[in-house]
């Protein structure tokens, strides 16, 4: 073999082999940037919830709750309908004891993360026992597939 067919056959194996490499070696994970309209372009600080779609401020898993609870938050546009989205607390025995929209405190349509406030009144139940505040994305197709939910789990004062 003459020197240019060698140096052709290195290229090629060059090649291919950078092509595995691309194949096979994930690319990192880049966190989800927020739009504030002019303000500066922050990630928010992931609480609980899903970090690529809705992040809890409040209520902290495991916290001891009261009557009216206190649930904010942001969510991606994507997961309101008409500026809201499902909220739910259940009991220790899995009955649902109220439920009520999570709003959207700015403008909803949008990729962006949006801020998000509810106030859930509940009747009073067993100091200690235990429940679980669930936040919905608001699914209006009823497609299973396209439905996430993030489980809080809280007890009650």
């Amino acid at each position: 073999m003459n020197k240019w067919m060698m140096l052709g056959f290195g290229i090629l194996a060059l090649a291919v082999i950078a092509g595995v490499a691309l194949i096979v070696i994930p690319a990192p994970a880049q966190a989800p940037a927020t739009s504030n309209q002019g303000q500066a372009t922050t990630t928010p600080e992931v609480q609980s919830g899903i970090p690529d779609l809705i992040t809890i401020d409040t209520p902290h898993s495991g916290t001891l709750v009261s009557s009216p609870i206190a649930i904010s938050g942001q969510a991606r546009g994507t997961w309101y309908f008409e500026a809201s989205f499902p909220i739910e607390l259940k009991d220790a025995n899995g009955a649902v004891i109220a439920q009520m929209p999570g709003q959207a405190q700015s403008d909803w349509m949008t990729q962006d993360f949006v801020p998000f406030a509810a106030s859930l009144t509940f009747p009073a139940q067993p100091a200690g026992s235990h429940g679980t505040l669930i936040l919905k994305n608001d699914n209006p197709s009823g497609d299973a597939s396209k439905q996430k939910e993030v489980d809080i789990p809280v007890v009650f004062k």
